[in-house]
This record gives structure tokens, C-alpha cells and sequence, in this order.
């Protein structure tokens, strides 16, 4: 593994955080896999070319994206050991050959000048310690006029994750942290056309895009998902018992407005965002 400037992110992967995506890959594929075919249209992705996953977390994404280049290749790169050895055994039991998977720090990796034809990601380009240095990073690993795609999360005002989230609001902190910052941190889609303006990046667009989430088959199954999600978690565990059991309830009761025959569905909101190397 190469030199980790991103320790505290690194940490977190490489700890619980990591380990509940790992053990969890399906549910959180059912969460964000709605917005796939956004991803790879706007990816275009040629059956020749080479593609890099930036955090790449269980995998979905670069192994779908290797089906879609099969004469060419996808890399995925993460911090996360356990999520990575998740993607590693996925791509094994789906016979994905043309797939690799890197733990490394994208902000620093020696992936090399112009390796990748396009870089994509879905939703894991909003923790980097250094976005500029980063994704001017990815700029170098692409190709001259080499495509660059991915989903960020949107403000969560107005969303139904938003009305889940308020719900917990006399209780918890919001999970995400500030609009600007974590999860949210291009909620502004001015942000990222300045990150990578700044990055080198051209002709960078943002498109809000919406899918369908599954977030458990039942308000139970969701409610008790969502609790041991990391950010809620931890929360969880810095307040009382009494406000902890007000925030469950609370979450319970938000999910059952989204409960129905398929399972507790919220609609999802996301910012699609391209550019050119």
C-alpha cells in the first residue's frame, strides 16, 4: 500500500466504519445501486477502455464497469482493507477477470500519467483531506481529454433521507455533519466546479439527479440499519439512554411513512457531476 496522508479517514475505514460496509455490502449496494445507470452514461464507458474506481468501497461500481470494458480493464482504489477484500472475493464468485483492486490514498497513489481513459465514483470523492491535490491527482492518471464522473450527495434539506435525518434532530446531531463538509461536502455543486477547476478539470457540469434507496425490508430492518450506520452510531453513543431511545423511536416512526410492499424505499437525490482531463 502506498503513503496515507488521509489517517483519519483511513481509520475509520479500516475500522468499524469499514468493517459494517464490508459485512453489509448488499444492503448498501440496495441503498445507492439506483443510480448506477446514471453513473455509467455519463461514464460512457468503451469495451477498450481502462477505468478507475475512486473509492471503491465493496466493489459494485468497478466490477460492473469491467463487465462494460472487456477488452480493456477497471481498477478500484480505497482505503479500506476490509472493503476491499469484500470487492476482491465479489469479483472471484462473479468471474470478473479483467478487475483490480488497490488500497491506497488517491490523494498521493503513483497511479502514473495517463493511464485511464475514464474515472468514475459513487458517492466516496467527498472525504478526501485534500480535494484539489487529489483530484488533480486523478487528472494526471487520465488520459489527454479523459472523462471524469461522479455522484455527491445533494443538501439534505427537502429529500426524504432529510425528513429521516430531522426526525433525529431533537436527539442527535445530523449524521452527515454540516452541508460542505463530509458526505456533504460538494451539497454545493459550485464547490466541486471550483475543486476542479482547480484540479485542471474542464468542461465540468453538475446534473441533480433521483433513484429509489432500499433501506431494509421493513421499518425494523431499517430502523435497526440505519441506528448501526457509523455517523448514527457514534452519535448514539455520545448521548444518554434516554435521548438514544428517543432517537430510535423517532427513527422508526419517520420510516414508516416510506414502508410498503417493496420495502422502506426513500427517494434518493444526488448530484451528477463530469468533466474533462
Amino acid at each position: 500500500m502506498s503513503g496515507i496522508v488521509n489517517t483519519a479517514q483511513s481509520e475509520a475505514w479500516n475500522g468499524y466504519e469499514g468493517r459494517h460496509w464490508a459485512e453489509h455490502d448488499g444492503r448498501y449496494d440496495a441503498v445507492n445501486s439506483g443510480f448506477n445507470e446514471f453513473l455509467f452514461d455519463a461514464a460512457g464507458i468503451g469495451e477498450r477502455d481502462r477505468v478507475l474506481d475512486i473509492g471503491c468501497g465493496n466493489g459494485q461500481v468497478t466490477r460492473l464497469a469491467a463487465v462494460r470494458a472487456p477488452l480493456g480493464e477497471a481498477t478500484g482504489i480505497d482505503l479500506s482493507a476490509p472493503m476491499l477484500a469484500t470487492a476482491r472475493a465479489r469479483a472471484e464468485a462473479e468471474g470478473v477477470a479483467n478487475v483490480g483492486f488497490e488500497q491506497g490514498d488517491v490523494q498521493v497513489f503513483p497511479f502514473g500519467e495517463g493511464v485511464f481513459d475514464v474515472a468514475l465514483s459513487r458517492f466516496a470523492v467527498t472525504f478526501f483531506a485534500d480535494p484539489v491535490a487529489a483530484f488533480a491527482n486523478v487528472r494526471r492518471a487520465l488520459k489527454p481529454g479523459g472523462r471524469l464522473a461522479f455522484l455527491c450527495m445533494t443538501a439534505l434539506a427537502g429529500t426524504d433521507l432529510g425528513t429521516v435525518f430531522g426526525a433525529l434532530a431533537p436527539f442527535l446531531p445530523t449524521p452527515t455533519g454540516e452541508d460542505g463538509t463530509g458526505p456533504t461536502a460538494f451539497a454545493d455543486p459550485e464547490r466541486a466546479r471550483s475543486v476542479l477547476t482547480d484540479a485542471g478539470f474542464r468542461d465540468v457540469t453538475a446534473t441533480r439527479v433521483e433513484a429509489d434507496q432500499v433501506w431494509g425490508s421493513d421499518v425494523a430492518d431499517a430502523a435497526g440499519f440505519i441506528a448501526d450506520w457509523g455517523p448514527v452510531k457514534y452519535h448514539l453513543g455520545q448521548v444518554g439512554e434516554e435521548a438514544a431511545n428517543g432517537a430510535r423511536q423517532a427513527l422508526s416512526t419517520a420510516l414508516q411513512t416510506f414502508d410498503g410492499p417493496g420495502g422502506v424505499r426513500l427517494r434518493g437525490a444526488a448530484w451528477l457531476v463530469r468533466a474533462k482531463s
